[in-house]
């Protein structure tokens, strides 16, 4: 790991629990969050596939599927400079060859990377979609969280248009919008293939959707057992969340 690095003002860097790897963020603008860490452990990506990370943000998901799997690429799909300029030094440090990231427009992902060019994409798209309560569109958080540069629709569109035949892709999303995954990938025939509910305790409600689509996939689903994040107590993670996230 390279250690002579240069932070810009405002940015530290943070140890991700694996492998020695570690990211540069920035709580300015936006620090990546659990479902994030979720989404690197429920995607599969196996010996020598490529993969493309939609809306990478300040890169975590590539980084942190480096780590976890034996890929052959992990690319990154970013349009806010700042972010890639971020993601690019982490990279760096990290000292792997694999890892890259590309300034663009997710709307253009299939002309800038290639039609049918990739096994795997991965998304933690914004949840929300725009609405007249923004009040600074242009604003890096709001970008994240907001369908402001890229609607469901559009990034599912690119999905399949990156995907190989028999490609999968994997998203986090909000429980509240999965009849606009399902639907929209159907319309593209992505087949959703694989689903599991996330909450923050036992008795509580979901918050979060890990979604597996498969380009031109059979219709069947098989929904996994819930991912449970806390105990009773509210603030000690589950063992599985120790174990498998090290948390």
């Amino acid at each position: 790991m390279k250690t002579d690095v240069t932070l810009k003002p405002g940015e530290r860097i943070d140890d991700l629990q694996r492998n020695g790897r570690v990211i540069i963020q920035n709580p300015a603008r936006f620090c990546f969050g659990i479902d994030a860490v979720l989404l690197s452990g429920f995607a599969k990506v196996k010996k020598g596939e490529k993969v493309i990370d939609l809306g990478s943000g300040n890169g975590i998901l590539p980084i942190l599927l480096e780590a976890k799997n034996d890929g052959e690429s992990f690319t990154g799909l970013e349009i806010q400079p700042e972010n890639v300029d971020m993601a690019r030094r982490s990279a760096e440090i990290n000292g792997t060859e694999k890892v890259s990231f590309v300034e663009g427009d997710i709307r253009e992902a299939s002309q800038l990377f290639g039609k049918n060019s990739t096994d795997v994409v991965v998304s933690n798209p914004p949840y929300m979609k725009a609405g007249s309560g923004l009040t600074n569109p242009g604003d890096a958080k709001t970008i994240a969280r907001h369908e402001v540069l890229v609607t469901l629709d559009q990034l599912v569109e690119q999905t399949a248009a990156l995907l190989k035949d028999g490609g999968r892709c994997y998203y986090v999303h909000r429980p509240f919008r999965l009849v606009d995954i399902f639907a929209s990938m159907r319309r593209n025939r992505v087949e959703p293939k694989r689903l599991r509910l996330v909450y923050p305790q036992l008795e509580k409600e979901p918050v979060l959707a890990l979604v597996e689509g498969r380009k031109y996939g059979g219709p069947e689903l098989k929904v996994e057992k819930p991912l449970i994040l806390y105990e009773s107590d509210g603030a000690t993670y589950t063992k599985e969340m120790r174990e498998n996230y090290g948390f």
